[in-house]
């Protein structure tokens, strides 16, 4: 049986048992504030995630998620952004995907590759929500590189469970047309009839969409393809520019005034560490994510 299937049908309901009895104890938040932890998930032992819970956090906290790129490094993740948590009052969750049980977590595990890591993921928010006490009703989610594709696949999916996004510097895009088979296209997923695209919904979360300046080479790490060089373009902020603009027009085509921003970071190239020192990452992030007075900005996205 599949760790994370077998966990996915039994853990939401152990968990709100647990919640509601720490609840009725007071004895939510037994894990340490303002500290980054390294947890392993209760029932999955080799699965580890970090936790960060501000100092200022109360029950019924938003989460927002981090999720690393293929360098794996979910503690700088969380150790960045760390301080904007404690601003914005909000329970910071990175899980750790090694490449060895998700070599393609980018994909959510539905491509063949590796085990379902959106499964693990909404355990670990589960059993954070026991702890906490937190609001996972609609989540607030970010990812880096490979972590950007998989934040883009799971709001595809998931739309519902998700309240805002920022992605940045992905590899390259699942764009919503209907014509085009996923991971290319939302028409169908082959060999997983159970799942499909609300279209709507997926055009109504609004996105952010940043990219270093410099980021335009075609190294390893980088999917090439005829397909996806000819639908996307040839590096990562080529390829952002026009995912963006179709999902902006996409949206707009179906009379919604969905929000899509584009950053452009100054010097940062492919790096998390460039993009959060010298791009300010970390600030956009979090202001486009909570900071909801700020609304619409110099930095939308120009087709130009």
């Amino acid at each position: 049986m599949n760790t994370a299937h077998h966990l996915k049908s039994t853990v939401t309901e152990n968990h709100k048992s647990e919640y509601n009895y720490r609840k009725n104890r007071g004895e939510l938040f037994p894990v340490p504030k303002g500290k980054i932890q390294a947890r392993n998930l209760s029932g999955d032992e080799n699965q580890t995630y970090y936790l960060y819970i501000p100092l200022s956090c109360r029950s019924n906290a938003p989460v927002f998620i981090s999720v690393h790129g293929i360098k794996r490094r979910a503690k700088d993740h969380v150790r960045h952004f760390a301080p904007f948590a404690e601003r914005y009052g909000c329970i910071v969750i990175a899980p750790y995907f090694p490449e060895k049980r998700f070599n393609g977590y980018q994909y959510l595990g539905i491509n063949g590759k590796g085990e379902r890591a959106d499964w693990i993921l909404d355990n670990i928010i589960a059993e954070v929500v026991t702890l906490t006490g937190a609001n996972s009703n609609k989540l607030y989610m970010f990812g880096y590189s490979g972590g950007a594709q998989f934040v883009s696949r799971y709001t595809m999916l998931y739309p519902h469970r998700v309240a805002r996004i920022a992605l940045a510097a992905p590899g390259w895009y699942t764009f919503p047309d209907p014509l085009l088979d996923y991971p290319l296209g939302i028409k169908r997923i082959q060999g997983h009839s159970e799942l499909g695209f609300d279209l709507m919904k997926i055009l109504s979360i609004p996105t952010c969409v940043l990219v270093g300046e410099k980021d335009t080479l075609r190294d390893k790490h980088l999917r090439k393809s005829r397909n996806i060089d000819q639908q996307q373009g040839i590096n990562r902020l080529e390829r952002s520019k026009r995912w963006v603009k179709f999902m902006l027009a996409s949206a707009r085509a179906n009379n919604l005034k969905t929000q899509y921003d584009f950053r452009m970071l100054p010097d940062s190239g492919h790096s998390f560490m460039e993009c959060m020192q010298n791009g300010a990452m970390g600030s956009h992030v979090f202001t486009f994510l909570f900071d909801l007075s700020c609304g619409s900005n110099h930095f939308n996205f120009s087709p130009n």
